[in-house]
């Protein structure tokens, strides 16, 4: 068979595969098909780069610019990505890298990390006769500063958060948010094998969850119940919207200058960090809404009044509780850092009213906690020290309830830091 031939039937099996692989996923609920992107190339020539996407039907784009940093973001709506990990790594003229998943339900979105100022041209969607593949070609070209300021400052990001199921009311049972990191546009660190932070905090999360949910004495609210992204102050309203007890943000961190560097590491919030190398991780981690090309907005602690201030110390006591609580359980069963209970400023630790923590379960970075990660036994064995973290954590609370939130008081308050 000539070699243009095998090549034109490869890339037709290929798509009809994908779209065998994307049609059950959509067929359960009744609604239609969502499309397949089976490819993302780009090519560059002088001031102009392309980024053209292969698609099993057309779909509608919208798209747009944004400053500091210099993103390009195309709205899309909820698209199956059955591209290869190292898709979206490569540098082609004004593309520094890009990335892509779900925004929200029913909708996905890209985003282009520009390496200098570019603007968007006419997005042209046409059909490849030979297959029926859809190819959707985005247009860049570079631009001075200005005129991509310009062009910044008249776009409409227009988020569309998403928001978790609410919790079962009038269920007596402590509520616990469990908050797998990132998600969708938003991949988290990347392994040096390709393993985004999104997949393997979000497989923790549900392993946690389950052991909760089984054990039958709380109630469990995931912030995202799939590979979608969350903005960061969404994940601090969902808790304080269902009045949760108590809220696990599961992390992993990344340090490639350091391949040694492994253990795990708690922290609760504070205005001031332990350390310099925390406030440099909450500060990535802060950025996560402007990685998914989302207006960064923070979740303010409503501080109004003493009553308020004292409340959110309160808290944060709470929190460092659980904290230690974790430590003791945790201590046996995995490594822990040289430092394993931090402080810093985390956003999605911002709460007033719900004692929040965020564990990092270990560096990407390092190839044995990595192994870690993804083995089911090792974090059968994690999971199941959490849950009885938490219920030591429960434990040692009363059953009063503090008016106008879900925490429960506590005969004893931790110092913490301000």
């Amino acid at each position: 068979m000539p070699v243009r031939a095998h090549l034109i039937r490869s890339a037709a099996i290929g798509l009809a595969a994908c779209l065998a692989f994307a049609l059950p996923l959509r067929a359960q609920d009744g609604a239609r098909p969502s499309a397949v992107a089976i490819a993302a190339d780009l090519s560059s020539q002088g001031s102009q780069s392309k980024l053209t996407l292969t698609l099993s039907k057309p779909v509608e784009a919208r798209a747009f610019v944004m400053e500091r940093p210099d993103r390009v973001v195309i709205d899309l709506p909820e698209v199956n990505f059955q591209l290869d990990s190292e898709t979206g790594r490569r540098r082609d003229g004004v593309v520094q890298s890009f990335r892509y998943g779900l925004f929200a339900p029913g909708r996905s979105r890209i985003v282009i990390d520009l390496a200098s100022p570019a603007t968007i041209g006419r997005i042209d969607t046409v059909t490849r006769p030979r297959d029926g593949a859809v190819l959707m070609t985005i247009p860049l070209t570079k631009v001075d500063r200005e005129t991509f300021r310009k062009a910044a400052a008249s776009a409409d990001p227009n988020p569309a958060p998403a928001h978790a199921a609410v919790a079962t009311q009038g269920d007596p049972r402590p509520l616990i948010v469990i908050d797998a990191g990132h998600g969708g546009t938003d991949p988290g660190a990347i392994a040096s094998t390709g393993v985004f932070e999104k997949d393997i905090v979000f497989g923790f999360a549900q392993d946690l969850a389950g052991k909760l949910n089984a054990a039958g004495r709380y109630r469990v609210l995931m912030t995202r119940d799939r590979d979608v992204f969350v903005p960061l102050g969404e994940r601090v309203h969902i808790a304080r919207e269902a009045k949760a007890d108590l809220f696990i943000s599961i992390h992993a961190d990344s340090i490639s200058s350091a391949p040694q560097v492994r253990g795990a590491t708690i922290y609760t919030g504070s205005e001031k960090a332990t350390d310099s190398e925390s406030a440099k991780l909450a500060e990535r981690e802060n950025r996560a809404d402007a990685a998914a090309g989302a207006e960064a907005v923070e979740a303010a602690p409503d501080i109004a009044d003493i009553l308020q201030e004292l409340t959110l110390r309160e808290t944060r006591g709470f929190s460092s509780g659980f904290a230690r609580h974790l430590m003791g359980q945790l201590a046996p069963v995995m490594e822990m850092s040289t430092k394993p209970h931090r402080e810093a400023r985390f956003v999605v630790l911002r709460s007033p009213d719900v004692p929040s923590v965020l564990v990092e379960l270990g560096y990407l970075s390092s190839k044995r906690d990595l192994e870690k990660l993804q083995d089911p036994e090792w974090r059968a064995g994690v999971t199941g020290s959490m849950a009885k973290a938490v219920d030591q954590f429960f434990a040692t609370r009363t059953s009063i309830s503090k008016p106008g939130a879900g925490m429960r008081r506590s005969a004893a308050i931790a110092p913490v830091s301000p």
